[in-house]
């Protein structure tokens, strides 16, 4: 049992009806599927091979990836540390037709709080900020679509993805305290990049 339990607001749960009763299987299989997108255990990895080759390469991006490595395995371990704290239960378990219409079945009931998708999209979100705008927008917006796919899925609601999100971006710009992001090589790649 946690130490305090969430309720969803009366929009969250306007939304989660909605999403319910126009909800199908194909699309509801599209969504589960782009989901994985923003799992902890693929960003890890991701972010674990992006060092390992950085490192390798002795690539002046090298920095950046052990940023990006650091914050992957710091947002992987926060959202179970919240969910220990926080209980809220999940909307595919509360809005009752949700698998009439495909939707998934996600994670454990009452882990709804914050949503950890989201938590690791708006830290990567938070990391592309001092990319040039042709690399940060795209990474932006894929960000926002893939934290999307947990409220289009049901597994969580409107305000645990919205709370995720802001979480990951404050957690991206606390642990750039400790590495330095974006340092002077980063930054000399990105004034070079914006040179016409």
């Amino acid at each position: 049992m946690a130490l305090f339990r969430v309720t969803p607001t009366s929009g969250d749960r306007y939304i989660a009806e909605e999403v319910a009763s126009h909800a199908r299987p194909a699309p509801e299989g599209v969504a589960e599927a782009l989901t994985w997108g923003a799992d902890e255990h693929l960003l890890l990895g991701c972010a674990a091979v992006a060092w390992l080759v950085a490192t390798a390469r002795r690539s002046p991006l090298e920095p950046a990836a052990k940023h990006l490595l650091i914050v992957a395995a710091t947002t992987a371990a926060v959202p179970h540390v919240l969910k220990l704290v926080f209980d809220q239960q999940r909307p595919d378990r509360r809005i009752a037709r949700s698998r009439l219409h495909g939707i998934p079945r996600s994670g454990d009931s009452m882990d709804a709080f914050p949503s950890g998708h989201a938590l690791h999209m708006g830290a990567l979100a938070s990391a592309a900020s001092v990319l040039p705008k042709r690399y940060k927008w795209p990474v932006w917006g894929l960000a926002l679509g893939l934290s999307g796919t947990r409220v289009a899925i049901l597994a969580h609601w409107l305000s645990d993805v919205a709370a995720g999100f802001v979480m990951g971006i404050g957690l991206e710009r606390a642990i750039r305290c400790f590495t330095g992001y974006p340092d002077a090589r980063l930054r000399k790649l990105i004034s070079d990049e914006k040179k016409p």
